[in-house]
């Protein structure tokens, strides 16, 4: 798998792979969520390849504080083959480069199987309370 940032005509292809994923939610628009990325710190933004075929994806940002890894994912029929993983530790890479300290990432409580991928990766959780205020709708 070949990891390179995202491009404008990978829209389709990542939209298709988070949908497949389950990552997607009735309240956030997956192209606005992509046109945001692009509008800020676009080059956080990366895709897998294998084979030709958009697989994998990782956004990342940094605001000087903390980081943060969204749409994590690997198409299923690639999953347990090491993907996810390298997605994340390019991710971590990059983000370590920018002097980022401290990485996190959000979850469904109800994802067991991906917690348990992020533990094995050395992630622990955060003994806090995740909170969020909507300031643009996507309806």
């Amino acid at each position: 798998m070949h990891i390179r940032p995202y491009a404008q005509n990978d829209e389709d292809a990542v939209v298709a792979l988070w949908e497949r994923c389950g990552l997607l939610r009735p309240w956030n628009d997956p192209r606005r969520d992509i046109a945001r990325k692009c509008a800020f710190q676009g080059d956080l933004f990366w895709v897998g390849i294998e084979n030709d075929a958009l697989v994998a994806t990782v956004m990342a940002g940094y605001e000087g504080h903390r980081g943060w890894v969204n749409y994590l994912a690997v198409d299923p029929r690639c999953q347990h083959q090491g993907k996810g993983k390298r997605m994340m530790a390019f991710a971590e890479r990059r983000l370590r480069e920018l002097g980022c300290p401290k990485l996190n990432l959000q979850v469904r409580s109800s994802n067991g199987a991906v917690i348990a991928f992020y533990r094995a990766l050395g992630f622990e959780q955060d003994e806090v309370v995740s909170l969020g205020k909507r300031l643009i709708a996507d309806d």
